[in-house]
């Protein structure tokens, strides 16, 4: 194709959106609503040319992820969110996750790149939840003077991608 955009092909004309884009802009949008809405309703706030058959796939793929929830089988179908896009991002973690053979390596692996305060947060969630494992002031449960506490990152107090399990 020539620099006039001639020579046959079509040129785009708006740019493609990125992986799971729409998604989160239709999460967002019903977020903003204060009761299960309509795809009619979703469709006029997200504008942008968007078809109606569009906001309809968006909600059904949401729907099969269990971000949103429906009404029944009575017309007209009623949307709500179930999951925030904080949400629908740990259920796509979550099914990666689910994918993989070897779900120590790739945890392992997932923390040994998370920042210091990301790997102090995650620590965090996992104590809150009572999963986190070791207990408070334990060998491997994290804090400030624990002596357990490290990213899995070279030139962050531990090295090599594992966690700090016991060995046996």
């Amino acid at each position: 194709m020539d620099a006039e955009g001639t020579g046959g092909e079509r040129e785009t004309p708006a740019r493609r959106r990125g992986q799971g884009e729409l998604e989160s802009q239709v999460l967002s949008v019903l977020g903003e609503a204060t009761e299960p809405v309509t795809a009619a309703w979703v469709l006029q706030r997200l504008g942008g040319g968007l078809s109606y058959s569009t906001v309809i796939t968006i909600l059904t793929r949401l729907h099969a992820k269990q971000a949103v929830s429906r009404t029944g089988p009575k017309r007209p179908v009623l949307w709500q969110p179930v999951a925030n896009e904080a949400g629908l991002a740990a259920l796509r973690m979550r099914r990666l996750l689910d994918k993989q053979s070897d779900r120590d390596a790739v945890l392992s692996s997932f923390v040994s790149v998370l920042s210091a305060d990301d790997e102090e947060l995650l620590r965090s969630l996992l104590a809150e939840s009572g999963a986190g494992g070791a207990a408070p002031g334990e060998p491997g449960a994290g804090g400030p003077g624990s002596g357990g506490s490290g990213s899995g990152r070279p030139g962050h107090g531990r090295s090599g991608a594992a966690t700090d399990r016991p060995e046996g």
